[in-house]
């Protein structure tokens, strides 16, 4: 790969069927590829055992093939990669970056709830720091214990460690980045050695990723990455925060509220230049994908 060929991904979880929004995420880092003659990547992101599935998984690739979408092969599934990011998170330990929490959601919960006031972030109140000073003993005591524990992300001592950082949002600039914007996040847990935000940084610099596209919600969740890219030393991508999907209502299209899928709208007639044109890809000059 040379150093000006611009590489981007599309990396949905198979936690269910894609639905118009995922197909409009699919198509912006496709596109973006084509206009720049790089390459357009696919990544599952399975990390979470309990809900991903292989039929949906197999679902991604059916229906993105069935957009007229093609991508290198292999496909990067995270769950094949537990030890790469064993390896980062090691290394986070090692600078003292991380530290063990034993509390529940409900101890967390209460703990907020009986604070005067308590610091809030994009996704809501932020943890309070509850096991950030527990002493060395008292951690090795718990997890010897065999407590159940995640692994935090000390964000002061990250930002103290990274200095001023900022990332090149395409369409609006440099963005400076806040540090402590999500306060103390969850970087792993006990059984798995990773969480989203540092298997997704990860993913991005092993893969040569150099433009990030994805949902405007993500937005927030770049601090995050930039901070570890920062203190993990590695290169950072462009971004592109795209705009969100919605339906009639004006709510965002999503799984979980039961959004309708691709496989749906093909069983009913649609035909993947209609799907794309009703997305404003209409004069993208997709090619017949390849499946090998």
């Amino acid at each position: 790969m040379s150093d000006s060929e611009t590489v981007t991904r599309f990396a949905p979880s198979p936690t269910g069927r894609l639905h118009l929004g995922h197909a409009f995420s699919a198509l912006t880092a496709y596109a973006a590829a084509r206009h720049a003659q790089g390459r357009f990547l696919l990544r599952i992101e399975d990390i979470d055992q309990g809900r991903c599935r292989p039929e949906f998984e197999q679902a991604i690739y059916d229906d993105l093939a069935w957009l007229g979408l093609d991508w290198k092969r292999p496909v990067r599934r995270q769950s094949d990669h537990f030890d790469s990011y064993r390896e980062a998170l090691d290394r986070l330990q090692e600078m003292g970056l991380v530290y063990p929490c034993f509390c529940t959601r409900k101890e967390i919960a209460a703990e907020i709830a009986a604070a005067d006031s308590a610091p809030h972030g994009p996704d809501g109140p932020l943890y309070p720091g509850t096991c950030r000073h527990l002493p060395p003993s008292e951690r090795e005591r718990r997890q010897s214990s065999g407590a159940a524990f995640a692994l935090r992300l000390d964000a002061a001592a990250t930002a103290a460690k990274a200095g001023p950082l900022r990332w090149v949002e395409q369409g609006k600039g440099e963005i400076a980045v806040d540090p402590l914007l999500h306060g103390d996040v969850v970087i792993a847990r006990k059984d798995i050695p990773t969480s989203y935000h540092l298997a997704v940084t990860l993913d991005d610099w092993i893969q040569g990723v150099t433009l990030v596209t994805r949902g405007e919600d993500l937005l927030p969740a770049t601090h995050i990455h930039r901070l570890l890219q920062a203190v993990l030393g590695l290169p950072v991508p462009e971004y592109r925060h795209h705009k969100l999907l919605t339906d009639e209502t004006g709510k965002r299209l999503a799984k979980r509220d039961g959004a309708e899928g691709l496989a749906s709208l093909r069983q009913k007639g649609a035909d993947p230049a209609g799907i794309r044109a009703r997305l404003g890809f209409g004069d993208l000059a997709v090619a017949a994908p390849t499946l090998t």
